[in-house]
């Protein structure tokens, strides 16, 4: 479940930045913040219904899982095809979040 809701959260956090962009990169209307103003509340709330022991670790694992997720976007909502140093990068951060998510933590 809180792969779910950390996936989740993303999609979320994309969207409703992505709104703003195109509000104020793409010249889109300002009804565009309408949405991405409920998207990035709907981010928080998701985020905060991930069991966890310290918000700290649960924002340093999500980060992992953002960046997947905003490369995921910028392929198939942007049609722009991530390039080798972009999984790179990405493989890396999810190896980093996988240590913090499943190390043996003190506290």
């Amino acid at each position: 479940m809180t792969l779910v809701l950390y996936a989740a959260a993303a999609l979320a956090e994309i969207a409703g930045c992505f709104a703003f962009w195109a509000w104020l990169r793409m010249g889109r209307s300002p009804l565009w913040l309408i949405p991405g103003c409920l998207a990035l509340v709907a981010f928080a709330w998701l985020l905060t219904r991930v069991e966890a022991a310290a918000a700290g670790r649960t924002y340093a694992t999500y980060g992992g899982i953002y960046i997947t997720a905003a490369l995921l976007w910028l392929w198939r909502v942007e049609g722009v095809r991530p390039d080798r140093y972009d999984c790179a990068g990405t493989g890396l951060c999810l190896i980093g979040a996988a240590v913090i998510a499943l190390g043996p933590h003190r506290g």
